[in-house]
């Protein structure tokens, strides 16, 4: 039975998380996304432990904790795999063109600066890149980051992924 009560965790998770998104671009919320995602875990956590202590006699919470932690990475995974997928939007970008089909060079003169612009835009609301007229440099912040970051790539043998390599 705990089993299912990590699954009704996640069950109000998974209807949480969208109505918060919608909820946060309605009132224009600051909070980021992946913030939201977070709050969603953690109420929907909890409200599955409460339930679990309620309603199941010899609660393991463990077991309910061991599916509600997989199946919330796995739709993190998911959320985070669509959310800002620069080779995604480029598709939906031609999907939603009427003659489904466009020349390279005008994705990369259309969408690409647009793209491009919001990812930096992001890096400086974080504070971890500043602009100066037309240039960019990384702050304090930034360079700490760009650290641990290299750190983490090297610890997991993470090299080019070579996804935007068009030398061949």
């Amino acid at each position: 039975m705990s089993y299912a009560i990590g699954l009704i965790a996640v069950a109000a998770f998974a209807v949480m998380s969208p109505v918060m998104q919608l909820i946060a671009r309605t009132f224009a919320w600051s909070i980021s996304s992946v913030m939201l995602l977070a709050i969603a875990a953690v109420v929907a956590h909890g409200f599955g432990v409460v339930l679990g202590i309620l309603v199941v006699p010899t609660f393991q919470y463990w077991d309910a904790a061991s599916i509600f932690g997989f199946c919330v990475m796995a739709y993190v995974f998911g959320f985070g795999a669509v959310y800002k997928s620069v080779s995604l939007n480029i598709l939906l970008g031609l999907v939603d063109r009427p003659e489904r089909r466009v020349r390279i060079s005008d994705i990369v003169e259309q969408q690409v600066p647009d793209l491009f612009q919001g990812r930096a835009g992001g890096l400086v609301e974080g504070g971890l890149v500043e602009q100066a007229g037309t240039r960019f440099a990384p702050t304090a912040a930034g360079r700490t980051m760009a650290i641990r970051i290299g750190r983490l790539r090297r610890a997991f043998d993470i090299a080019d992924t070579s996804l935007y390599d068009f030398s061949d």
